[in-house]
């Protein structure tokens, strides 16, 4: 009985694992091939739950995501025969799984080799019949378009789709580089020396302007000042005149005492005169401004 019962097990666990053995789980996100003894017998079995014959067929899953080929950067010739550093990726996926297991035994790496070749055939194509300014900046985008569809085309034997082409970085090479740069700095330096030229003339321009404007302002300004201070001299005289005409001897000793103020400002001042000099007349006879 305990044999009988132990037997059971074991046949419970050999269906076990012979079921385990044939099922298979396929995702959304992959591709399988069903193989007999090495022979292709299925590729196209939808996500889900599927089973195969134990030990007799085997089962190979291959991504179906959409996958990134970042290349190295590569030289490629211009129709100038300039030399440009091209950086670019792909985007692609399986698409025939059949094709892509016949062509490339199924291996990514070789796939990847393959679709290697196809862009940068295509980038030596498209660079070698335009010029750098084109390539930089005119066309670049139509160069995206048309390389994504050469190298769909030509992937597609491979069992391959390719989703897009994208040139991340167009450079030209370290050498002519520099020498661009040393131009375009050159030219840089002379704009920016005209720009200060121009800017001297028209400051030129406007300091004398400013400067004749400057001195046609001072001329009309002393002109206006010396008439203002003619009429001012002229009333002032005719007062003084006016007032002092009504006593001329108090007008005399006022003179004299302005002159002897003037003439005796300083401790040091001396004047040298004859005792009798008319200078001195109102020391002598104060009585003479009465």
């Amino acid at each position: 009985m305990a044999s009988r019962g132990f037997g059971f097990i074991v046949l419970i666990i050999a269906a076990a694992v012979v079921l385990l053995a044939s099922a298979y789980y396929v995702d959304e996100r992959e591709k399988v091939i069903v193989f007999k003894f090495g022979e292709i017998i299925r590729f196209d079995d939808k996500p889900g739950l599927h089973f195969k014959l134990p030990f007799v067929n085997n089962v190979r899953f291959y991504d179906a995501r959409i996958q990134t080929m970042d290349a190295k950067p590569q030289e490629f010739l211009t129709s100038e025969k300039k030399n440009l550093l091209v950086d670019s990726f792909v985007k692609w996926r399986i698409k025939d799984v059949f094709k892509f297991y016949v062509t490339v035994g199924g291996d990514p790496l070789r796939a990847r080799t393959r679709l290697s070749q196809i862009v940068n055939d295509g980038l030596r194509a498209e660079f070698g019949r335009r010029t750098v300014r084109e390539v930089i900046s005119g066309e670049r985008t139509v160069i995206m378009d048309i390389l994504r569809k050469n190298t769909d085309l030509q992937a597609s034997e491979y069992g391959i789709e390719v989703i897009d082409v994208r040139l991340k970085r167009v450079d030209l090479v370290p050498e002519i580089s520099q020498s661009v740069y040393r131009r375009m700095e050159a030219e840089r330096a002379r704009v920016a020396k005209e720009f200060r030229a121009q800017g001297a003339e028209e400051a030129e321009k406007i300091q004398a302007g400013a400067d004749r404007q400057r001195e046609v302002i001072l001329a009309e300004a002393y002109r206006d000042a010396e008439q203002i201070r003619g009429q001012g001299d002229g009333e002032a005289t005719a007062i003084y005149a006016n007032a002092f005409g009504q006593d001329p001897k108090f007008y005399g000793l006022y003179r004299s005492l302005n002159a002897y103020r003037d003439t005796f400002r300083s401790e040091k001042d001396f004047l040298l005169l004859e005792p009798t000099s008319e200078f001195f007349k109102y020391f002598k006879k104060p009585e003479q401004v009465e």
